[in-house]
């Protein structure tokens, strides 16, 4: 169960850090409203609180965050870009997951 609850912080902080980001993205870029930078603020305000409330301490957190961030990142440019990814972003991806299995779930003997 700890497990799944760290999961589903992770993909909480990726879709808050990138859609924040997006938000800010397309107000700079696309001359959207102001609106835009405003609410993206906000949920990257979000994004900073969510990875406090993981059972692990700072860096162990962030350095797995980073891979789920590529990978969700991948993924977002997947879905809402259109931009399919290629054969290496995917092994890519599968690589960072693997990384973040071994940082913050192998067994360790000291936390």
């Amino acid at each position: 169960m700890l497990i799944a609850k760290s999961i589903t912080l992770f993909i909480l902080a990726g879709l808050c850090e990138i859609g924040g980001g997006y938000l800010v993205w397309i107000w700079l870029r696309e001359n959207r409203s102001l609106w835009f930078a405003g609410a993206g603020a906000i949920i990257l305000i979000i994004y900073g609180i969510i990875p406090t409330f993981q059972p692990a301490h700072f860096g162990r957190v962030y350095a797995a965050y980073g891979g789920i961030f590529v990978v969700l990142s991948i993924l977002w440019g997947w879905e809402i870009d259109k931009i399919v990814p290629d054969r290496y972003g995917m092994i890519e991806g599968l690589i960072r997951l693997l990384g973040v299995s071994i940082i913050m779930y192998w067994p360790r003997n000291v936390n």
